[in-house]
């Protein structure tokens, strides 16, 4: 298999099952600093040990009990909610009905080889996975009398995300949990080659340990999670070449002045630069079909020549100041809604390479699953 090919990850079976595990917690202090997520990436084969050291030094909490975790957080002024939990990787959906988690995006084989492997030596779970559904009234009311208790903890990290945790580990409440997840069914908002990855360990070491991965699941209904654009960076390409390949492919492209242009983004409308001249490009788009599904298939290949990259920025600023002075094109992007990622997964079909940008995600450290335990 080529080393760039892009695959679909393996379908988990229903029912969704988020089970209890012993949550690991650095110290506030440690969390959103990045010396921490370093010490959790590298050296991977003395990570559970150095864990191990800051659990006696009194920077880091292993919790005794299990639990199913409601972890609520705060980040650039939106507040987010989710159930972490180690999801239930064990069985694998052999028809389309069967299916508890969807992706939209591939994955590269090599890089999900690497993640499994070195969550094999770190032996953990460093974060979560971040699944987004729409959940149940019952489970939305279980989860509103948690959060209406006194939490297990509750800081503000060195990132300046303000968090709190409930452990859920009552048999009752655990039971009622389990039920309303079964039938759910999940989408995958970020961690596509960690969940790729868990499934490697799963296959290639099998046991308690392997046969769940962590992650965390929202509740889009309820506290949702913002869906970004991620602009595109064309690398030796020119603005007439691309205004070529949108007449090549029936879609209207119009001169538009500088200051005019970014005002002119929308669902179905691109805005093109070279830096110096500015394009707007009128796209159809469908509950089912994304702006930059029509990029990259209807306009890309009618390249000539074949951009020499496809670079990803999240701003529009960075994407403008990554084609200043250079022979290249900067597309920036609507956002992609809910409903037509969703619309993709229904139809089992995924989008480009970084196609989507859910935010804000939890900074690392705020729960993570120790292999050992189980």
């Amino acid at each position: 298999m080529d080393a760039d090919s892009v695959v679909t990850p393996p379908h988990v079976a229903r029912p969704f099952r988020l089970l209890p595990f012993r949550g690991l917690t650095l110290a506030p202090n440690r969390i959103g600093d990045p010396a921490s997520v370093r010490a959790l990436t590298r050296r991977y084969r003395g990570v559970a040990d150095r864990l191990h050291r800051w659990e006696q030094n009194g920077q880091v909490v292993h919790d005794q009990l299990p639990a199913v975790y409601l972890h609520e957080y705060v980040g650039d002024g939106i507040t987010v909610r989710g159930l972490v939990g180690a999801l239930d990787i064990s069985r694998r959906a052999t028809a389309r009905d069967e299916m508890a988690v969807f992706p939209h995006e591939g994955i590269h084989p090599a890089q999900a080889d690497e993640l499994a492997q070195r969550m094999l030596e770190m032996e953990i779970n460093p974060a979560p996975i971040l699944l987004v559904h729409r959940g149940s009234q019952e489970l939305r009311s279980l989860l509103g009398e948690v959060a209406r208790r006194e939490p297990l903890r509750s800081f503000t990290d060195r990132g300046d995300q303000q968090h709190r945790l409930w452990a859920v580990s009552e048999p009752d409440e655990l039971d009622t949990v389990a039920q309303a997840l079964a039938p759910a069914r999940a989408l995958i908002a970020d961690g596509h080659h960690r969940y790729a990855a868990y499934l490697r360990m799963q296959r290639q070491v099998p046991g308690p340990a392997t046969d769940s991965g962590l992650a965390m699941l929202v509740d889009q209904d309820d506290t949702p999670l913002y869906l970004g654009a991620i602009h595109r960076v064309l690398g030796r390409t020119r603005l007439t070449a691309l205004q070529r390949a949108a007449e090549s492919a029936g879609i209207a492209a119009e001169r538009v002045d500088p200051d005019q242009a970014l005002g002119r983004l929308s669902r179905d409308r691109l805005v093109a630069t070279d830096g110096q001249e500015w394009l707007t490009l009128q796209i159809d788009v469908r509950t089912d079909r994304t702006a930059v599904e029509v990029l990259h298939e209807d306009l890309i290949p009618r390249l000539g020549p074949a951009p020499s990259s496809v670079g990803h920025h999240h701003t529009a600023e960075d994407a403008l100041a990554a084609i200043e002075g250079r022979v290249r094109v900067a597309v920036l992007m609507p956002a992609p809604d809910f409903e037509q990622v969703l619309g993709v997964a229904a139809a089992d079909r995924l989008l480009p390479e970084k196609a989507t940008s859910f935010q804000p995600k939890p900074n690392v450290g705020v729960l993570i699953r120790a292999l050992r335990d189980g």
